[in-house]
């Protein structure tokens, strides 16, 4: 059986390698679209985050937020105070930065495996700046809907942890919150780093340009991917946006934004791959952890049901969203 497989995964490699070749033409224009891609969107949006995530978790953020937010993260997600970084820097940075800041932490020993896992799985919001600017002004030519797609998509995934507070609940911190003590702790953790100033930048860009080409390496090959996929297969032009949009989420949004459908439908959609992420989204997260062993199978089901959830609140919110703007 296990000969049967290793069969079959060749034959479908020398088959994308046949289509690479005869269709070289289209291919060219995905391997240009996932470059352009990554320098108008993913470069500058993620680097600068990148880049400062690994020299704040050296300086005690991470220690200087759980003292600030445990109370507020015990509570509601059931979870470690140090989880609060990972949570609002993915906010503001957007996937797949979760996982580098859940990768950085779970390896400095500060979350144990489980944790990590759980955090991982309500972290994974997309770029504010790309849901606000690329989906809604150019991709859907409305801004007015923009908003309702961020607050459907961070709300579907607030739902997911809350839902998540059974999962391997983290002990109980004491809930009295100090912010001397929180000083106190980053101070702490600021001395106790042994690098320089200098080599703490050095490390924290090669670390940052690494995860980005890996980020870069992956896009190209799931637009690669949908390249294929469109080439041999005739399906509905709906369909076919929404599983390009599965493989691979930017190229997907885009098309789905140009199809002769209602608006109403369009932001459903939008929402229901933004909240998934994509294959190519998911790739990049296995790739970051992949020197770990955090659970996958868990942020695939969290990403099936946040896919539910925030296309379920864009069904009900929609008419009401547009009847007020």
């Amino acid at each position: 059986m296990r000969r049967w497989t290793s069969v079959f995964i060749m034959g479908i490699l020398l088959f994308m390698v046949y289509e690479i070749l005869t269709e070289s033409e289209s291919i060219l224009d995905s391997v240009n679209f996932s470059l352009n891609v990554f320098k108008n969107n993913v470069f500058p949006s993620l680097f600068p985050f990148f880049v400062l995530a690994n020299i704040l978790i050296k300086c005690g953020l991470p220690e200087f937020m759980a003292g600030l937010f445990k109370g507020v993260m015990n509570r509601v997600f059931n979870i470690k105070g140090i989880c609060a970084f990972i949570f609002f820097m993915s906010i503001i940075s957007g996937n797949p930065a979760n996982a580098k800041y859940t990768r950085e932490l779970y390896l400095d020993g500060k979350i144990d495996k489980y944790e990590a896992t759980k955090i991982l799985c309500f972290t994974c919001f997309s770029n504010p700046l790309f849901i606000l600017g690329t989906v809604s002004i150019l991709f859907l030519n409305n801004k007015d809907v923009g908003l309702l797609i961020l607050i459907c998509h961070y709300l579907g995934n607030i739902i997911i942890g809350i839902c998540m507070r059974g999962y391997h609940p983290s002990q109980r911190e004491s809930k009295k919150v100090s912010f001397k003590k929180a000083v106190d702790d980053m101070h702490r953790k600021r001395v106790s780093n042994k690098e320089s100033f200098g080599e703490m930048i050095t490390n924290s860009l090669i670390s940052s340009i690494d995860t980005l080409l890996l980020i870069l390496g992956v896009i190209t090959i799931c637009l690669v991917l949908t390249t294929i996929i469109d080439n041999i297969l005739d399906l509905n032009s709906v369909f076919q946006s929404v599983l390009n949009g599965f493989v691979e989420m930017t190229q997907g949004l885009r098309y789905i934004s140009l199809e002769a459908i209602p608006l109403k439908l369009k932001c459903i959609l939008t929402v229901m791959i933004l909240s998934f992420g994509g294959l190519s989204v998911h790739m990049q997260i296995m790739g970051i952890l992949s020197d770990t062993d955090i659970k996958y199978l868990p942020f695939l089901c969290a990403r099936i049901g946040h896919a539910i959830i925030s296309s379920g609140l864009m069904f009900i919110l929609f008419d009401f969203w547009i009847s007020l703007t």
